[in-house]
């Protein structure tokens, strides 16, 4: 399991004490100080492979090699930065990885300048600007369609809005998500239809859309649920994709969908 903060850290989860740390990395060799890390994203299809992003404007991807059992001995879990870059022109928020190709090169980034970038291993020089935020707020988080990799979404600080992006498409969002009454707060694709997803917001709502009929606009959720407070983040099951967790105060909710 990783986890951020001021460093990235691996856990190993099991054994007596639930969860012991591996190995903590920090790619600021000349320095005890470090910018703190703002996300992660572990690549589905090469698990070697965590990116994080940092309010010093850059994003890290990570080798990560295991401990191998040699004869006797286990070599420890180890870390190299395999890349870093400097993803935006502000901190950034949030990184996520996408299927497209391969599913192992491909990674897209947001943060506080309101843009949405897409990035490529093969070949870092290059940058693509999906998307700007009209009034430049800051982008928090993004998602990539699970099923669909060639659709995202995210949203503004501030804002009661969820941009559905079409990678084919840049620059206008292909659907904008408006129901809520106050900032959304969080979203996530379902895992097998690429035409759900589910946004959350500070006005205690849990709103399920479809989208198969973009780019007609998309008017209302087709199902909501109203929480018992301002709700801060979200999950869909990959494996049991009727189920939905919410969090909000100091509870977790499961709906059933």
């Amino acid at each position: 399991m990783a986890t951020t903060g001021d460093y990235l850290r691996l856990w190993r989860v099991g054994g007596h004490h639930g969860a012991s740390l591996e190995v903590m990395l920090n790619n600021n060799r000349t320095s005890d100080y470090c910018a703190p890390l703002t996300s992660s994203d572990w690549n589905e299809t090469d698990v070697s492979l965590i990116g994080t992003s940092s309010i010093d404007t850059t994003c890290t991807i990570w080798q990560i090699e295991t401990g191998q059992v040699v004869g006797n001995t286990a070599r420890a879990t180890e870390g190299t930065v395999k890349t870093q870059l400097i993803a935006h022109d502000k901190e950034v928020y949030d990184i996520a990885f996408s299927k497209l190709g391969t599913g192992r090169e491909i990674f897209a980034s947001v943060g506080a300048d309101g843009s949405v970038r897409m990035f490529d291993l093969r070949h870092m020089e290059y940058s693509t600007i999906l998307f700007e935020e009209p009034n430049r707020k800051p982008l928090l988080r993004l998602a990539w369609n699970r099923q669909d990799h060639n659709y995202l979404a995210t949203f503004a600080k501030g804002s009661n809005e969820a941009y559905i992006l079409d990678i084919r498409v840049p620059s206008m969002p292909i659907a904008t998500l408006k129901n809520h009454s106050a900032s959304v707060s969080g979203l996530a694709w379902a895992p097998h239809s690429s035409a759900h997803i589910c946004t959350a917001g500070d006005d205690s709502q849990a709103l399920i859309w479809d989208l198969r009929n973009m780019p007609r606009p998309v008017d209302d959720p087709i199902l909501a649920y109203a929480a018992g407070g301002e709700i801060n983040h979200i999950a869909w099951s990959t494996i049991f994709t009727d189920w939905i967790s919410i969090c909000y105060g100091n509870q977790l909710e499961l709906l059933r969908v």
